[in-house]
């Protein structure tokens, strides 16, 4: 079973929403080269968020090119419709969304008999309080930076008090979800998103889009995520 529990390095996390979908295994493979941690992949449905991406398949012919855990967040309504099938094509993380998730205690413990590590997310207006009773429950917590549904956008400033505020929440659990945010995480913003305390960072354009390549960029990230952990 994987387990999304993080050590105190920062985990660096490519979308591969930014990828170039005909080249989707090398860049992939490039990407844990260069050092990534996690591959992270946006599923979207169309219907919770405006935006149709992936489904399983897509996970089931990555998990053979990786050794990379592969990070899935379900941006789909009612996930607990899919979740078996991601977590049989190979899924190390299922996240899902507080937003779609009425019934969210027998969700997450439907994730965790996939094996896979147990995720919840919240919407960048959806507050803490959501998920203040269920923290003991997930291996990680995702916040949404940017509405979600497309890449490339700006983060949203308040997101990184939100960061702030959730790593006060968990301190004093035995053991706490790591956080992780995605959206709008790029070298102008990753000072201020790990010093709020984020532990894993989702990063898609930054990464997948950079001029200078995918290993360059990566290794840049990097440098910087553990100077400002550090700091």
């Amino acid at each position: 079973m994987f387990s999304a529990r993080s050590d105190s390095q920062v985990k660096i996390a490519p979308s591969i929403l930014s990828a170039d979908f005909s080249r989707l295994g090398s860049q992939v493979q490039e990407a844990e080269q260069a050092g990534a941690d996690w591959v992270h992949v946006d599923v979207m449905d169309g219907h919770f968020v405006p935006n149709i991406t992936i489904g399983p398949l897509v996970v089931k012919a990555l998990r053979p090119v990786t050794s990379l855990p592969l990070d899935v967040h379900l941006m789909i309504a009612s996930p607990e419709r899919y979740i078996e099938a991601f977590g049989q094509a190979g899924a190390g993380n299922i996240t899902v969304h507080v937003e779609t998730c009425p019934h969210l205690h027998r969700t997450l413990q439907q994730i965790r008999e996939t094996g896979s590590g147990v995720g919840v997310t919240l919407n960048p207006a959806t507050p803490l309080s959501m998920i203040e009773p269920i923290l003991d429950q997930v291996d990680l917590v995702l916040i949404m930076s940017v509405n979600p549904g497309f890449g490339g956008q700006r983060l949203i400033p308040q997101a990184l008090d939100k960061v702030r505020r959730l790593r006060a929440m968990i301190e004093d659990l035995d053991c706490p979800p790591v956080i992780e945010i995605d959206g709008g995480v790029n070298r102008s913003t990753i000072g201020d998103v790990v010093a709020a305390g984020a532990d894993v960072l989702v990063m898609g354009s930054a990464i997948f889009g950079a001029a200078e390549g995918i290993g360059p960029a990566l290794q840049a990230l990097r440098e910087l995520a553990t100077k400002n952990r550090s700091a």
